[in-house]
Protein backbone atom coordinates (compact mmCIF):
# COMPACT_ATOMS: atom_id res chain seq x y z
CA UNK A 1 0.00 0.00 0.00
CA UNK A 2 2.87 2.25 0.18
CA UNK A 3 3.60 2.79 -3.65
CA UNK A 4 4.27 6.61 -3.99
CA UNK A 5 6.25 7.00 -7.55
CA UNK A 6 5.23 5.78 -10.83
CA UNK A 7 9.01 5.19 -11.58
CA UNK A 8 8.72 1.89 -9.20
CA UNK A 9 7.50 -0.07 -12.24
CA UNK A 10 3.85 -0.59 -11.12
CA UNK A 11 1.41 0.75 -13.78
CA UNK A 12 -1.32 2.88 -12.18
CA UNK A 13 -2.76 4.20 -15.08
CA UNK A 14 -5.94 1.78 -16.38
CA UNK A 15 -6.00 0.79 -20.00
CA UNK A 16 -7.90 2.09 -23.14
CA UNK A 17 -9.54 0.01 -26.05
CA UNK A 18 -8.37 3.18 -27.99
CA UNK A 19 -9.71 7.31 -28.87
CA UNK A 20 -12.82 8.43 -27.94
CA UNK A 21 -14.41 10.43 -30.57
CA UNK A 22 -17.87 10.30 -29.76
CA UNK A 23 -19.88 12.80 -27.86
CA UNK A 24 -20.92 11.50 -24.38
CA UNK A 25 -24.96 11.93 -24.12
CA UNK A 26 -24.63 12.58 -20.46
CA UNK A 27 -25.99 15.95 -19.48
CA UNK A 28 -26.06 17.82 -16.04
CA UNK A 29 -22.76 16.56 -15.02
CA UNK A 30 -19.10 17.84 -14.55
CA UNK A 31 -17.01 16.09 -17.17
CA UNK A 32 -14.02 14.72 -15.57
CA UNK A 33 -10.82 15.44 -17.61
CA UNK A 34 -8.40 12.61 -18.76
CA UNK A 35 -5.67 14.29 -17.13
CA UNK A 36 -7.03 14.54 -13.44
CA UNK A 37 -5.48 12.26 -10.91
CA UNK A 38 -5.60 11.62 -7.74
CA UNK A 39 -2.52 10.24 -5.66
CA UNK A 40 -2.17 7.22 -4.40
CA UNK A 41 -0.27 8.64 -1.01
CA UNK A 42 -0.83 12.25 -0.30
CA UNK A 43 1.60 11.77 3.07
CA UNK A 44 3.68 15.26 3.68
CA UNK A 45 6.66 13.07 3.25
CA UNK A 46 5.65 11.49 0.25
CA UNK A 47 5.68 15.29 -1.36
CA UNK A 48 8.44 16.21 0.19
CA UNK A 49 10.56 13.49 -1.09
CA UNK A 50 9.09 13.97 -4.76
CA UNK A 51 10.13 17.59 -5.09
CA UNK A 52 13.79 16.84 -3.29
CA UNK A 53 14.77 13.92 -5.77
CA UNK A 54 12.00 15.28 -9.09
CA UNK A 55 10.36 11.92 -8.81
CA UNK A 56 6.37 12.13 -10.26
CA UNK A 57 4.09 11.26 -7.10
CA UNK A 58 2.08 7.61 -8.43
CA UNK A 59 -1.63 8.77 -8.87
CA UNK A 60 -4.71 7.20 -10.29
CA UNK A 61 -7.09 8.53 -13.09
CA UNK A 62 -10.13 10.17 -11.09
CA UNK A 63 -13.28 8.26 -12.48
CA UNK A 64 -16.16 9.70 -13.61
CA UNK A 65 -17.88 10.86 -17.08
CA UNK A 66 -15.80 11.86 -20.22
CA UNK A 67 -17.02 14.48 -22.87
CA UNK A 68 -15.63 12.49 -25.62
CA UNK A 69 -16.48 8.16 -25.01
CA UNK A 70 -15.50 5.23 -27.24
CA UNK A 71 -18.78 3.21 -27.60
CA UNK A 72 -21.49 4.49 -29.44
CA UNK A 73 -24.49 3.96 -27.05
CA UNK A 74 -27.19 3.57 -29.94
CA UNK A 75 -25.04 0.84 -31.02
CA UNK A 76 -23.49 -0.64 -27.86
CA UNK A 77 -24.44 -4.37 -26.39
CA UNK A 78 -23.58 -5.02 -22.30
CA UNK A 79 -23.54 -7.85 -19.93
CA UNK A 80 -23.06 -7.72 -16.20
CA UNK A 81 -21.99 -11.11 -13.86
CA UNK A 82 -21.99 -11.93 -10.64
CA UNK A 83 -19.75 -14.49 -9.05
CA UNK A 84 -18.16 -15.99 -6.07
CA UNK A 85 -20.34 -15.71 -2.57
CA UNK A 86 -22.84 -13.71 -1.90
CA UNK A 87 -22.81 -10.10 -0.23
CA UNK A 88 -24.71 -7.29 0.69
CA UNK A 89 -25.44 -5.07 -1.88
CA UNK A 90 -25.21 -6.92 -5.07
CA UNK A 91 -28.31 -5.75 -6.40
CA UNK A 92 -27.62 -2.66 -5.92
CA UNK A 93 -24.61 -2.44 -8.13
CA UNK A 94 -26.82 -4.47 -10.79
CA UNK A 95 -29.75 -2.33 -11.07
CA UNK A 96 -27.67 1.30 -10.68
CA UNK A 97 -25.46 -0.42 -13.85
CA UNK A 98 -28.57 -1.31 -15.99
CA UNK A 99 -30.26 2.58 -14.74
CA UNK A 100 -27.47 4.33 -15.46
CA UNK A 101 -26.88 2.90 -19.08
CA UNK A 102 -30.08 2.89 -19.88
CA UNK A 103 -31.21 6.30 -18.81
CA UNK A 104 -27.99 8.05 -19.10
CA UNK A 105 -26.46 6.72 -21.91
CA UNK A 106 -29.48 5.24 -23.72
CA UNK A 107 -28.17 1.91 -24.07
CA UNK A 108 -30.69 -0.65 -24.65
CA UNK A 109 -29.34 -4.13 -25.36
CA UNK A 110 -28.11 -5.03 -21.47
CA UNK A 111 -27.93 -8.60 -20.72
CA UNK A 112 -27.30 -10.81 -17.25
CA UNK A 113 -24.93 -13.85 -17.59
CA UNK A 114 -26.64 -15.95 -15.27
CA UNK A 115 -24.63 -18.17 -12.44
CA UNK A 116 -21.18 -16.69 -12.71
CA UNK A 117 -18.54 -17.17 -15.54
CA UNK A 118 -20.93 -20.66 -15.96
CA UNK A 119 -23.49 -18.41 -17.78
CA UNK A 120 -21.08 -17.91 -20.97
CA UNK A 121 -20.14 -21.75 -21.16
CA UNK A 122 -22.35 -23.01 -23.62
CA UNK A 123 -22.67 -26.75 -21.89
CA UNK A 124 -24.53 -25.16 -18.66
CA UNK A 125 -27.12 -24.13 -21.10
CA UNK A 126 -27.86 -21.00 -18.87
CA UNK A 127 -30.45 -18.65 -20.57
CA UNK A 128 -28.95 -14.78 -20.71
CA UNK A 129 -31.41 -11.85 -18.66
CA UNK A 130 -33.10 -8.96 -20.54
CA UNK A 131 -32.09 -6.29 -18.07
CA UNK A 132 -34.19 -3.49 -18.44
CA UNK A 133 -35.24 -0.52 -15.62
CA UNK A 134 -38.40 -2.82 -14.81
CA UNK A 135 -36.25 -5.53 -14.29
CA UNK A 136 -34.77 -4.28 -11.67
CA UNK A 137 -37.05 -1.68 -10.11
CA UNK A 138 -36.99 -3.46 -6.87
CA UNK A 139 -34.06 -5.92 -6.79
CA UNK A 140 -32.04 -3.05 -4.28
CA UNK A 141 -34.60 -4.61 -1.68
CA UNK A 142 -33.47 -7.94 -1.79
CA UNK A 143 -30.01 -9.79 -0.42
CA UNK A 144 -28.35 -11.73 -2.64
CA UNK A 145 -27.93 -11.67 -6.53
CA UNK A 146 -30.75 -12.24 -8.95
CA UNK A 147 -28.54 -13.48 -11.82
CA UNK A 148 -27.25 -15.99 -9.78
CA UNK A 149 -23.43 -16.99 -8.90
CA UNK A 150 -21.26 -19.52 -9.09
CA UNK A 151 -17.69 -20.50 -7.64
CA UNK A 152 -14.89 -21.78 -9.71
CA UNK A 153 -12.49 -21.17 -12.73
CA UNK A 154 -13.94 -20.95 -16.70
CA UNK A 155 -12.05 -21.59 -19.44
CA UNK A 156 -10.78 -17.92 -20.68
CA UNK A 157 -10.80 -18.88 -24.38
CA UNK A 158 -14.82 -20.25 -23.85
CA UNK A 159 -15.85 -16.44 -22.24
CA UNK A 160 -14.45 -14.76 -25.31
CA UNK A 161 -15.78 -16.83 -27.12
CA UNK A 162 -18.70 -16.37 -26.28
CA UNK A 163 -18.55 -12.88 -25.97
CA UNK A 164 -17.95 -12.71 -29.90
CA UNK A 165 -20.71 -14.86 -30.33
CA UNK A 166 -22.74 -12.11 -28.56
CA UNK A 167 -20.96 -9.36 -30.02
CA UNK A 168 -20.78 -8.11 -26.35
CA UNK A 169 -18.88 -4.81 -25.78
CA UNK A 170 -18.81 -4.15 -22.17
CA UNK A 171 -18.80 -6.55 -19.49
CA UNK A 172 -19.26 -5.67 -16.43
CA UNK A 173 -17.65 -8.49 -13.63
CA UNK A 174 -18.89 -8.13 -9.75
CA UNK A 175 -16.67 -10.41 -7.65
CA UNK A 176 -13.63 -10.38 -5.16
CA UNK A 177 -9.95 -11.26 -5.99
CA UNK A 178 -10.82 -14.45 -8.08
CA UNK A 179 -13.38 -13.52 -10.49
CA UNK A 180 -11.40 -9.65 -10.39
CA UNK A 181 -8.21 -11.86 -11.70
CA UNK A 182 -10.24 -13.97 -14.18
CA UNK A 183 -11.49 -10.48 -16.07
CA UNK A 184 -8.27 -9.58 -15.76
CA UNK A 185 -7.28 -12.88 -17.94
CA UNK A 186 -10.44 -12.31 -19.81
CA UNK A 187 -9.25 -8.69 -21.04
CA UNK A 188 -6.11 -9.66 -21.63
CA UNK A 189 -7.43 -12.17 -24.14
CA UNK A 190 -9.87 -10.16 -25.76
CA UNK A 191 -6.94 -7.39 -26.54
CA UNK A 192 -4.66 -10.25 -28.05
CA UNK A 193 -7.79 -11.16 -30.49
CA UNK A 194 -7.77 -7.41 -31.73
CA UNK A 195 -11.35 -8.19 -30.32
CA UNK A 196 -12.75 -4.50 -29.18
CA UNK A 197 -14.79 -5.17 -26.12
CA UNK A 198 -13.92 -3.65 -22.43
CA UNK A 199 -13.50 -5.52 -18.74
CA UNK A 200 -14.52 -3.66 -16.06
CA UNK A 201 -14.46 -4.81 -12.32
CA UNK A 202 -16.69 -3.80 -9.57
CA UNK A 203 -14.64 -5.53 -6.19
CA UNK A 204 -17.04 -7.37 -3.86
CA UNK A 205 -15.22 -8.79 -1.44
CA UNK A 206 -17.21 -8.66 1.86
CA UNK A 207 -14.03 -8.84 3.93
CA UNK A 208 -12.66 -5.44 2.33
CA UNK A 209 -9.47 -7.17 1.92
CA UNK A 210 -8.74 -5.58 -1.78
CA UNK A 211 -5.29 -3.86 -1.96
CA UNK A 212 -5.46 0.02 -3.10
CA UNK A 213 -9.11 0.15 -2.60
CA UNK A 214 -10.26 1.74 1.03
CA UNK A 215 -13.73 -0.36 1.09
CA UNK A 216 -15.29 -2.59 -0.65
CA UNK A 217 -19.34 -2.59 -0.67
CA UNK A 218 -21.44 -4.78 1.63
CA UNK A 219 -18.56 -4.02 4.75
CA UNK A 220 -20.35 -1.56 5.94
CA UNK A 221 -24.08 -3.83 6.14
CA UNK A 222 -21.73 -6.61 7.33
CA UNK A 223 -20.26 -4.70 10.44
CA UNK A 224 -23.62 -3.11 11.16
CA UNK A 225 -25.25 -7.14 11.52
CA UNK A 226 -21.93 -8.26 13.30
CA UNK A 227 -22.37 -5.49 15.57
CA UNK A 228 -26.28 -6.84 16.55
CA UNK A 229 -24.43 -10.30 17.41
CA UNK A 230 -21.86 -9.29 19.71
CA UNK A 231 -24.38 -7.65 21.30
CA UNK A 232 -26.54 -10.40 21.77
CA UNK A 233 -23.23 -12.42 22.25
CA UNK A 234 -22.39 -10.32 25.37
CA UNK A 235 -25.99 -10.72 26.50
CA UNK A 236 -26.00 -14.27 26.75
CA UNK A 237 -22.22 -14.09 28.01
CA UNK A 238 -24.05 -11.79 30.86
CA UNK A 239 -27.28 -13.66 32.03
CA UNK A 240 -25.39 -16.83 33.53
CA UNK A 241 -22.33 -17.16 35.51
CA UNK A 242 -19.29 -17.42 33.73
CA UNK A 243 -20.55 -17.30 30.71
CA UNK A 244 -18.92 -16.99 27.27
CA UNK A 245 -20.30 -15.51 23.89
CA UNK A 246 -18.12 -16.90 21.19
CA UNK A 247 -19.28 -14.76 17.87
CA UNK A 248 -17.16 -15.88 14.42
CA UNK A 249 -17.18 -13.88 11.63
CA UNK A 250 -16.16 -13.61 8.35
CA UNK A 251 -12.55 -13.02 7.58
CA UNK A 252 -10.59 -15.33 6.00
CA UNK A 253 -7.07 -13.55 4.94
CA UNK A 254 -7.97 -10.31 7.01
CA UNK A 255 -10.11 -9.34 9.76
CA UNK A 256 -11.44 -6.13 9.38
CA UNK A 257 -15.12 -7.76 9.97
CA UNK A 258 -14.00 -8.22 13.11
CA UNK A 259 -12.10 -5.54 14.31
CA UNK A 260 -14.64 -2.91 13.30
CA UNK A 261 -17.77 -4.82 14.61
CA UNK A 262 -15.83 -4.90 17.81
CA UNK A 263 -15.02 -1.54 17.71
CA UNK A 264 -18.73 -0.72 16.76
CA UNK A 265 -20.08 -2.68 19.86
CA UNK A 266 -17.15 -2.62 22.86
CA UNK A 267 -18.61 -5.28 24.01
CA UNK A 268 -16.06 -8.19 22.75
CA UNK A 269 -13.08 -8.82 25.57
CA UNK A 270 -11.09 -10.23 23.21
CA UNK A 271 -10.61 -10.02 19.13
CA UNK A 272 -8.84 -12.65 17.59
CA UNK A 273 -7.78 -11.91 13.90
CA UNK A 274 -5.27 -13.64 10.91
CA UNK A 275 -3.23 -10.45 10.96
CA UNK A 276 -1.94 -11.58 14.57
CA UNK A 277 -1.16 -14.57 15.95
CA UNK A 278 -2.20 -15.73 19.10
CA UNK A 279 -1.40 -19.09 21.44
CA UNK A 280 -3.90 -21.24 23.41
CA UNK A 281 -1.96 -22.34 26.23
CA UNK A 282 0.91 -21.02 28.32
CA UNK A 283 1.05 -18.27 30.72
CA UNK A 284 -0.08 -15.41 27.84
CA UNK A 285 -2.13 -18.28 26.16
CA UNK A 286 -5.37 -17.36 25.34
CA UNK A 287 -6.91 -20.06 27.90
CA UNK A 288 -5.35 -19.17 30.87
CA UNK A 289 -6.16 -15.57 29.97
CA UNK A 290 -9.69 -16.23 29.43
CA UNK A 291 -10.15 -17.83 33.23
CA UNK A 292 -8.90 -14.94 34.64
CA UNK A 293 -10.64 -12.81 33.11
CA UNK A 294 -13.97 -14.93 34.01
CA UNK A 295 -12.49 -14.99 37.79
CA UNK A 296 -12.65 -11.26 37.44
CA UNK A 297 -15.65 -10.22 35.60
CA UNK A 298 -17.13 -13.80 35.70
CA UNK A 299 -18.55 -13.47 31.73
CA UNK A 300 -16.42 -12.87 28.68
CA UNK A 301 -17.32 -12.13 24.70
CA UNK A 302 -14.16 -13.74 22.15
CA UNK A 303 -14.86 -12.23 18.54
CA UNK A 304 -12.63 -14.54 15.77
CA UNK A 305 -12.32 -14.22 12.22
CA UNK A 306 -12.63 -17.36 10.26
CA UNK A 307 -9.16 -17.02 9.36
CA UNK A 308 -7.84 -16.58 12.49
CA UNK A 309 -5.25 -19.45 14.07
CA UNK A 310 -5.02 -21.26 11.18
CA UNK A 311 -1.64 -22.63 12.84
CA UNK A 312 -3.47 -24.76 15.04
CA UNK A 313 -4.52 -27.21 11.77
CA UNK A 314 -2.49 -29.26 9.74
CA UNK A 315 -2.03 -27.00 6.18
CA UNK A 316 -1.33 -29.70 4.44
CA UNK A 317 -4.57 -31.54 5.05
CA UNK A 318 -6.58 -28.53 4.16
CA UNK A 319 -8.28 -28.68 0.75
CA UNK A 320 -9.33 -26.37 -1.59
CA UNK A 321 -12.84 -24.59 -2.97
CA UNK A 322 -13.95 -24.53 -5.67
CA UNK A 323 -12.76 -21.29 -6.72
CA UNK A 324 -8.92 -22.42 -5.48
CA UNK A 325 -8.70 -21.20 -1.83
CA UNK A 326 -7.55 -22.97 0.70
CA UNK A 327 -10.16 -24.41 3.13
CA UNK A 328 -9.43 -22.25 6.11
CA UNK A 329 -9.84 -24.63 9.48
CA UNK A 330 -12.98 -24.37 11.68
CA UNK A 331 -11.40 -22.18 14.12
CA UNK A 332 -14.64 -21.49 15.62
CA UNK A 333 -15.77 -24.81 16.55
CA UNK A 334 -11.74 -25.58 17.41
CA UNK A 335 -12.05 -23.16 19.90
CA UNK A 336 -15.69 -23.62 21.21
CA UNK A 337 -14.11 -27.51 21.94
CA UNK A 338 -10.72 -26.46 23.51
CA UNK A 339 -12.71 -24.04 26.19
CA UNK A 340 -15.11 -26.36 26.89
CA UNK A 341 -12.21 -29.37 27.19
CA UNK A 342 -9.87 -26.69 29.35
CA UNK A 343 -12.58 -25.57 31.85
CA UNK A 344 -13.84 -29.04 32.15
CA UNK A 345 -10.64 -30.41 32.98
CA UNK A 346 -10.18 -27.91 35.70
CA UNK A 347 -13.99 -28.54 36.92
CA UNK A 348 -14.48 -25.41 36.82
CA UNK A 349 -18.27 -25.04 34.80
CA UNK A 350 -18.64 -22.35 32.44
CA UNK A 351 -22.00 -21.44 29.96
CA UNK A 352 -20.49 -21.37 26.99
CA UNK A 353 -22.40 -19.84 23.79
CA UNK A 354 -21.51 -20.52 20.31
CA UNK A 355 -22.58 -18.31 17.45
CA UNK A 356 -21.36 -18.54 13.73
CA UNK A 357 -23.78 -15.94 11.60
CA UNK A 358 -21.99 -15.97 8.41
CA UNK A 359 -24.11 -16.61 6.06
CA UNK A 360 -26.99 -14.65 7.65
CA UNK A 361 -24.74 -12.01 7.43
CA UNK A 362 -24.04 -12.15 3.68
CA UNK A 363 -27.45 -12.82 2.45
CA UNK A 364 -29.36 -9.27 4.09
CA UNK A 365 -30.00 -6.35 1.64
CA UNK A 366 -27.81 -3.58 1.69
CA UNK A 367 -28.15 -0.95 4.97
CA UNK A 368 -28.35 3.18 3.28
CA UNK A 369 -24.50 3.41 3.88
CA UNK A 370 -23.91 0.38 1.17
CA UNK A 371 -27.03 1.42 -0.93
CA UNK A 372 -25.66 4.40 -1.83
CA UNK A 373 -21.71 3.65 -2.09
CA UNK A 374 -23.17 1.07 -4.43
CA UNK A 375 -25.03 3.44 -6.55
CA UNK A 376 -21.89 5.35 -7.26
CA UNK A 377 -19.60 2.52 -7.82
CA UNK A 378 -22.03 1.59 -10.85
CA UNK A 379 -22.03 4.78 -11.98
CA UNK A 380 -18.63 5.74 -12.38
CA UNK A 381 -18.26 1.87 -13.53
CA UNK A 382 -20.61 2.80 -16.56
CA UNK A 383 -18.44 6.01 -16.99
CA UNK A 384 -15.41 3.75 -17.30
CA UNK A 385 -16.82 1.41 -19.87
CA UNK A 386 -18.57 3.49 -22.02
CA UNK A 387 -15.18 5.73 -22.40
CA UNK A 388 -13.38 2.59 -23.71
CA UNK A 389 -11.42 1.89 -20.50
CA UNK A 390 -10.45 -2.24 -19.57
CA UNK A 391 -9.31 -4.26 -17.49
CA UNK A 392 -8.94 -2.29 -14.12
CA UNK A 393 -11.79 -1.73 -11.71
CA UNK A 394 -13.77 1.06 -9.58
CA UNK A 395 -12.57 1.91 -6.41
CA UNK A 396 -12.74 4.53 -3.56
CA UNK A 397 -9.43 5.96 -2.68
CA UNK A 398 -8.50 9.21 -0.59
CA UNK A 399 -12.20 9.92 -0.61
CA UNK A 400 -12.37 9.80 -4.45
CA UNK A 401 -13.79 7.34 -7.15
CA UNK A 402 -10.78 6.31 -9.29
CA UNK A 403 -9.46 3.89 -12.04
CA UNK A 404 -7.19 1.08 -10.21
CA UNK A 405 -5.69 -1.60 -12.94
CA UNK A 406 -6.62 -4.99 -11.89
CA UNK A 407 -2.82 -6.46 -11.47
CA UNK A 408 -1.98 -3.67 -8.65
CA UNK A 409 -5.56 -4.34 -6.85
CA UNK A 410 -5.09 -8.16 -6.63
CA UNK A 411 -0.90 -8.42 -5.70
CA UNK A 412 -1.82 -8.84 -2.08
CA UNK A 413 -4.43 -8.52 0.23
CA UNK A 414 -5.17 -5.70 2.21
CA UNK A 415 -4.68 -6.91 5.93
CA UNK A 416 -4.73 -4.89 9.15
CA UNK A 417 -1.68 -3.22 10.10
CA UNK A 418 -1.04 -5.04 13.83
CA UNK A 419 0.84 -1.66 14.78
CA UNK A 420 -1.87 1.26 13.58
CA UNK A 421 -4.83 3.11 14.89
CA UNK A 422 -7.52 0.23 13.81
CA UNK A 423 -5.68 -3.02 16.00
CA UNK A 424 -4.70 0.15 18.29
CA UNK A 425 -7.93 0.72 19.29
CA UNK A 426 -9.24 -2.93 18.88
CA UNK A 427 -6.66 -3.52 22.14
CA UNK A 428 -7.73 -0.55 24.13
CA UNK A 429 -11.61 -0.93 23.82
CA UNK A 430 -11.02 -5.33 24.98
CA UNK A 431 -7.66 -4.30 26.88
CA UNK A 432 -6.78 -8.10 25.90
CA UNK A 433 -2.99 -8.75 26.41
CA UNK A 434 -0.25 -9.66 23.64
CA UNK A 435 -1.47 -13.72 24.18
CA UNK A 436 1.47 -15.12 22.88
CA UNK A 437 3.99 -16.95 25.26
Amino acid sequence: MGVDFIDSGIETTAKDLGEPKVDSPVHGSTFVDAHDRVLISNSIEAIENSISDKRKLASFELAGPRKRIFFDPSKTKCAIVTCGGLCPGVNNVIRGIVLELYHMYGVRNIYGIPYGLQGFIPRYKHQLVDLMPATVQHIHELGGTILGSSRGPQDISEIVDALERLNINIVFFIGGDGTLKASSLVANEILERDFVCSMIGIPKTIDNDISFVSKTFGFDTAVEEAKRIIQCAHVEATGAPNGIGLVKLMGRDSGFIAANAALAQRDANFVLVPEENFDLDGLQGLLPVLEKRLQRRSHAVIVVAEGAGQKFFDSFSLKKDASGNVKKGDIGVYLKEKIEHYFYSKNIPINLKYIDPSYVIRSVAANASDSIFCGFLAQMAVHAGMSGKTDMLIGLWNNKYVHVPIELAVGERKKIDTSGPLWSSVLESTGQPVMKN
